[in-house]
């Protein structure tokens, strides 16, 4: 029987946290720490409630892509498989899994600022549905590519509509000065549209537009629209094209502190319809499929990092320092972005979390994980929690100070199973001549 909750998950009458079903604690002990944890029935909720929205919402086609950089593995590709959603790629090691896993390619989108010659013929080989195409550079080297291999590319193009979002620097995407997509306002996104039409092997089907991660203002997302479609307006006018698909990619905000309160999954939804069945009405425009690239949104809140508290140093006139036994390479986010996490003991779940302390890795950097924050009274041995780790933290992984990088399973019905398998010692060495 479970007493409350926190985060999202399960706190038994022991005050221990569960996580699909499954004892952290014991988890901790069955698998080692660090350690990433993701509820897999949580998971696949998020996955329903994007097509879900989209399907109340929205009057034409939808199509949900997750985006692979969040988190990606066999399992995560075949789970995104069977919950019926496409998967964005910007690698040739994401496509690489993705076709190992079975996903079909086509519900695969290919992204990338810099697809190289080996990556495009990759994707054309194995018959991807739509490339994503970052500059008319880019758009000649295909055409190339496929034109050698007797095909033809479906592409969109990538632009950029100018939008400052309000986002960390780091993660907007969509504003001018940006290395993503082709500018709308130097007139570049127009002549890459005309170049592409001409080229005799590739077949241009739709735009897509980005504005960064983890966004808050649903307005941002309405702006874009607006620009897009003012685009798209020049186009219809100047080459009497008109385009039947529109990707607007991802970039809804999750929450990682108790002060963050991002929209929900069907306001999101309802914002995209219904700026688009307007404008789209106003402009006299087709109504097109829209495709979303939502990844942090479906999968960060459904991890859970575990570590094992080896140390309490508490500095006289200063700080206490909680010294875990994972950090800079298992999450690198907090030095990147100066990324904010909730943290608990999992052991303690029931006990008031009022100790002032700084987390901090055992890395040789000043690896300061999780600064200032509050957690039940620690004590060697204990397992701590960090909620909304499910995005990034595996993805940007390293082996910095040679640390082999943690094992992930996903947990469900009260039972686990291992997805990616703990690095040895061994492994460290395996390229190495």
């Amino acid at each position: 029987m479970q007493a409350r909750t926190f985060e999202g998950f399960s706190v038994g009458k022991n005050g221990r946290l569960t996580i699909g079903g499954c004892d952290a604690v014991l988890l901790a002990q069955r698998f080692a720490t660090p350690l990433y944890v993701f509820d897999e029935t949580r998971l696949r909720a998020n996955c329903r409630d994007y097509r879900e929205a989209f399907r109340l919402n929205y009057p034409s086609e939808s199509r949900i892509a997750y985006a692979a950089k969040a988190f990606l593995t066999l399992a995560m590709a075949k789970l995104i498989k069977e919950e019926g959603l496409s998967l964005d790629v910007a690698s040739a090691g994401e496509l690489f899994t993705a076709m190992s896993a079975r996903f079909p390619a086509g519900r695969i989108y290919m992204h990338g600022n810099c697809k190289t010659q080996e990556e495009m013929t990759m994707a054309l080989r194995y018959g991807v549905h739509r490339l994503i195409i970052d500059s008319e550079q880019e758009l000649i080297q295909l055409n190339r590519i496929a034109a050698k291999m007797g095909k033809k590319a479906d592409i969109f193009l990538r632009i950029t509509p100018g939008v400052e979002a309000h986002t960390h620097e780091y993660i907007k995407t969509g504003h001018l000065d940006t290395k993503f997509g082709i500018h709308i306002e130097s007139g570049l996104a127009l002549k890459a549209v005309k170049s592409a039409l001409a080229l005799k092997n590739i077949n241009l089907h739709g735009i897509h537009a980005h504005i960064g991660s983890q966004i808050f203002d649903l307005e941002s997302y309405q702006v874009m629209i607006e620009m897009v479609f003012a685009f798209l307006k020049d186009v219809r006018s100047k080459t009497k094209k008109v385009f039947g698909e529109l990707d607007f990619g991802g970039g809804l905000g999750i929450r990682y502190s108790q002060e963050q309160h991002p929209p929900s999954v069907a306001d999101y939804a309802r914002v995209i319809s219904r700026t688009l069945g307007q404008i789209s009405h106003d402009l006299d425009y087709p109504l097109p499929q829209i495709i979303v690239e939502p990844g942090r949104s479906i999968v960060a809140e459904a991890g859970v990092t575990l570590y094992t508290i080896h140390y309490v140093k508490k500095i006289p006139g200063g700080k206490s320092y909680v010294i875990v036994d994972g950090g800079l390479s298992d999450n690198p986010r907090p030095a990147l972005y100066g990324a904010r996490y909730r943290v608990a003991v999992a052991n303690k779940m029931n006990k008031p979390a009022n100790f002032p302390c700084t987390v901090s890795g055992k890395h040789c950097e000043t690896d300061r994980l999780f600064q200032d924050v509050n957690i039940q009274t620690p004590q060697r041995g204990d397992i701590m929690a960090v909620f909304s780790t499910g995005a990034y933290n595996y993805s940007m992984a390293s082996n910095y100070n040679r640390y082999p990088r943690p094992a992930a399973i996903m947990a469900a019905n009260g039972k686990a199973r291992l997805i990616v398998r703990r690095e040895s010692l061994g492994d460290l060495l395996r390229q190495d001549l």
